[in-house]
């Protein structure tokens, strides 16, 4: 759930005083499952925000209609500033709007709302790493997806060439340090990694977007997918010491303990070719025992690595 959407609705509600969800959809341009889910979420998180039922109903922030947050109290306040804090560390527009937000609270509980602010902070890096940079390329999407321009990409997945399409950019989303965009391609639903774009182009012609399309659900969609998809096997003897470092590498991981000193792990990717790649530096601390397709592509892999 994005902090910055639920400042837009906080403040939406502030301007217009009550609002239904469909008119708060329409407003930040979500659909309406995601306005009430928004607006379900700043009230749990102690915001004075709640539906009013009836002809002429909707939800609204008791306290009345203002746009300078003054209508908060030190708590509400608190709690708001805590699920917007975490952005701030790591986009410098964000750190800008907080500090924007802050300056228009009343000044009797501005100090609460700025330790609030700075309670929780997202380090992307891993410890004895660097962060990784953002991709090429991400803040031209994002600007594609805010003013809906189609986007010319040249594109190599991992095993293919590359290509070249127009798509219609829906939204973007980062998983562990990885940029994802979802959007269309001739009608089509599809997810391209940032960091595998080559070239990108924006064009002026305008984004087709269907008018219920949630990033979030749609986001959930591919994670299923991605869970769902057959993925190649191998079942290797390792040394016991090596498997925690083996679970940095696979992201799906069995152990069965041998003994002291040795186990039986199942390791899955989703080809045989990534398997292998993966596993060849390994090959001092454990033994592959299947599949006999594994065993060819090493043998390829250590054929290339020693080639003239």
């Amino acid at each position: 759930m994005r902090a910055d959407r639920l400042v837009a609705t906080l403040l939406v509600l502030q301007a217009k005083g009550r609002v239904t969800a469909a008119e708060l959809a329409t407003e930040l341009e979500t659909s309406v499952a995601t306005a009430r889910r928004d607006l379900e979420a700043l009230s749990m998180a102690g915001i004075p925000v709640y539906p009013q039922a009836g002809r002429g109903g909707g939800w609204q922030l008791l306290g009345g209609a203002r746009t300078d947050l003054s209508g908060l109290t030190s708590d509400e306040a608190r709690a708001l500033f805590l699920l917007v804090g975490p952005a701030a560390s790591v986009d410098p527009q964000a750190k800008s709007a907080l500090r924007k937000l802050v300056r228009a609270l009343p000044s009797t509980f501005r100090e609460d709302a700025e330790a609030a602010a700075g309670a929780v902070v997202i380090d992307p890096a891993k410890w004895g790493a660097t962060a990784r940079e953002r991709p090429a390329f991400v803040d031209e999407l994002q600007d594609a997806v805010v003013k809906r321009r189609v986007v010319r990409v040249t594109y190599r997945a991992w095993d293919r060439d590359p290509v070249e399409r127009d798509v219609h950019p829906w939204g973007l989303v980062e998983k562990n340090g990885t940029w994802y965009l979802l959007g269309g391609v001739e009608g089509a639903e599809r997810t391209y990694r940032v960091d595998r774009m080559l070239a990108l182009e924006p064009t002026d012609d305008p984004v087709h977007r269907p008018a219920d399309f949630d990033l979030a659900e749609a986001w959930e969609r591919v994670g299923a997918q991605v869970r769902e998809r057959p993925r190649a096997r191998a079942v290797v003897t390792a040394d016991a010491a090596v498997v925690p470092l083996l679970r940095k590498v696979f992201d799906e991981l069995e152990e069965e303990r041998i003994d002291d000193h040795r186990s039986r792990v199942v390791l899955r990717a989703d080809t045989d070719v990534m398997l292998a790649r993966s596993l060849a530096g390994w090959a001092e601390f454990l033994t592959v025992e299947e599949p006999a397709a594994l065993h060819d592509e090493l043998r390829r892999l250590g054929a290339a690595l020693v080639a003239e």
